[in-house]
């Protein structure tokens, strides 16, 4: 019999809350069967569990989830893998570019505060008839 796992057993095994595990599947990520009354008992499958692992792993690259669902849906489709892999790599190439345009204008950001630092120290000295 296959392994299978309950919403809290993810929730727990991940850290996530149960809402954000149903956010997951209400964007298709995630299809668990369902059993009990009126289907409100989610069972969750290995390939589930898989999903979930590949999507937080996207989510901490930084990209979004419907990058994250696309890529995770290329490897469940039966199709050829060199346009699957293309695809992959045009998206994790697109979002390097956005990573270093973020370093850049975080260290655009840095080098500015900086020379604020230096003023301000500039012109507290002098206040107190410090040397610089």
């Amino acid at each position: 019999m296959a392994i299978t796992y309950s919403i809290s057993d993810l929730a727990r095994e991940f850290d996530l809350t149960t809402r954000a595990i149903r956010f997951y599947e209400d964007l298709g990520l995630l299809q668990p069967e369902r059993s009990g009354p009126a289907g409100r008992n989610r069972i969750y499958s290995g390939r589930d569990r898989t999903r979930l692992k590949l999507t937080l792993r996207a989510k901490r690259l930084g990209l979004s989830l419907t990058e994250a669902k696309d890529i995770i849906d290329m490897y469940d489709s039966p199709r050829d893998t060199g346009p699957q892999l293309e695809k992959f790599l045009l998206i994790l190439a697109d979002h390097q570019k956005q990573l270093q345009d973020q370093m850049l204008d975080l260290q655009a950001n840095l080098d500015e505060l900086k020379v604020h630092q230096r003023e301000a120290k500039a012109l507290l000295a002098k206040s107190h008839g410090l040397p610089r």
